[in-house]
């Protein structure tokens, strides 16, 4: 048996003669608990919020995203987009003209970001699972154009979604100089009629900013005839996602950027993993605050235990011994606390799952989920533990070979 764990474990659980030490120590394993506790939980609600967000992203943006890699637009007959919308793992490509333009409606202006895709886009996207409204998702009709409007910006632009008229479409022409006596000849203007829905992603870049249309439309309006401003593609299912995109960047080369729907919003998820990464900073200090109590209570067992100390030495422990003795107890605490609380932090987020303890709004519907997200992560879980054993045997490391030095000296 280990002799050094033998005894510190006996002194871990016995009556110590002075019980205030048993109520420190006990506080001790208390405070890494609760610290603990925080740090899974807080990181598990951040992990709910990344992928509530990740769900939502899933019915608008593409699996996988070919973009240039300089400039807006590439040629859409490029033997490089052929070959890669040609691969046997891919389902559906769908070509896409996105730019800036003017939208205008009963008087009401918005800058818009219009987006033409090719007649399979609800195939490649679940927009019929986020479109509301009493028509049906279209693009066009005959010689009729049809206008998706994101659901912010139809509030914005005084619509309905079933609205009635037409909405005056204005983009800037690409070639040819501003006549500043008649400036609306600068400007391409076509319109767009309602389908009958709009959509909404819960996303405000795109509920606020967005109108679908047809490719054709777009190409129009914004003078890209055979252009394409992306090539937005669906695996076949059971498809490897990173073997498929690996190979389509070795074809792409660096002429196109290829990107899966976490690159496509780098920014956003980047945002949150700096939030969470903070959260995870400012919670190990208070970690570390709380292993200050280990400390108190292994000083004042050292002093409790300065006979048995003289006894041990004179049944032949070494100095390094009856040291490790008092390193190890203040270890079993950081671990036994470490332990107790991912087991509460655990607990806490399944009751979270299941009832939704703590809401996010006082009354029902104010939000996109009534209670906050949460998600647990296995990886987080062991960081979480990593972390608290490496800060409690740090904490504890040079006052316990401080005071236990000073003991066996004396």
């Amino acid at each position: 048996m280990n002799f050094p764990f033998y005894i510190a474990r006996r002194y871990l659980f016995s009556k110590k003669s002075t019980h205030v030490i048993n109520l420190i120590s006990f506080i001790s394993a208390v405070g890494v608990a609760v610290a603990t506790m925080a740090l899974v939980v807080t990181l598990s609600v951040f992990n709910g919020f990344h992928d509530l967000v990740a769900s939502f992203l899933t019915a608008f943006d593409p699996q996988i995203e070919v973009v240039p890699a300089q400039g807006k637009t590439a040629p859409a007959d490029d033997p490089i987009l052929t070959k890669i919308r040609t691969l046997p793992e891919v389902d559906v490509a769908t070509e896409c003209v996105e730019d800036q333009a003017m939208a205008i409606y009963n008087g009401n202006q918005a800058m818009v970001m219009i987006k033409g895709v090719d007649d399979n886009f609800d195939q490649l996207t679940h927009i019929n699972d986020i479109v509301y409204g009493d028509g049906e998702f279209s693009l066009h009709a005959a010689n009729l154009e049809y206008g998706t409007v994101g659901i912010r910006l139809a509030d914005q632009l005084g619509m309905s979604a079933d609205w009635e008229g037409f909405m005056n479409i204005y983009a800037p022409r690409r070639e040819g100089q501003l006549d500043m006596m008649n400036p609306t000849e600068g400007f391409v203007e076509d319109s767009l009629i309602s389908p009958g829905v709009v959509f909404s992603v819960r996303n405000g870049r795109y509920d606020r900013n967005y109108i679908l249309t047809s490719i054709g439309f777009a190409r129009r309006l914004f003078g890209q005839q055979g252009m394409l401003s992306q090539l937005e593609l669906r695996l076949k299912p059971g498809s490897d996602l990173d073997a498929v995109k690996a190979e389509m960047r070795e074809i792409a080369g660096s002429k196109y950027r290829v990107l899966d729907r976490m690159e496509q919003q780098a920014d956003t998820f980047k945002i949150m993993k700096i939030e969470k990464f903070i959260a995870y900073i400012i919670l190990t200090f208070i970690l570390v605050v709380a292993c200050f109590n280990i400390i108190g209570s292994l000083s004042m067992l050292i002093i409790d235990k300065k006979n048995d100390v003289v006894t041990l030495r004179n049944m032949g422990a070494t100095d390094k011994q009856i040291t490790r003795i008092f390193l190890l107890e203040g270890r079993m605490i950081s671990v036994i606390g470490a332990i107790a609380g991912i087991l509460l932090g655990l607990l806490l987020c399944w009751l979270q799952q299941e009832y939704g303890l703590v809401a996010l709004g006082r009354s029902s519907g104010s939000f996109v989920v009534d209670a906050y997200p949460v998600s647990v992560h296995p990886e987080d879980i062991v960081i979480v533990f990593i972390t608290v054993i490496a800060v409690g045997f740090v904490s504890v490391w040079y006052p316990v070979r401080y005071f236990a030095k000073r003991l066996i000296n004396n």
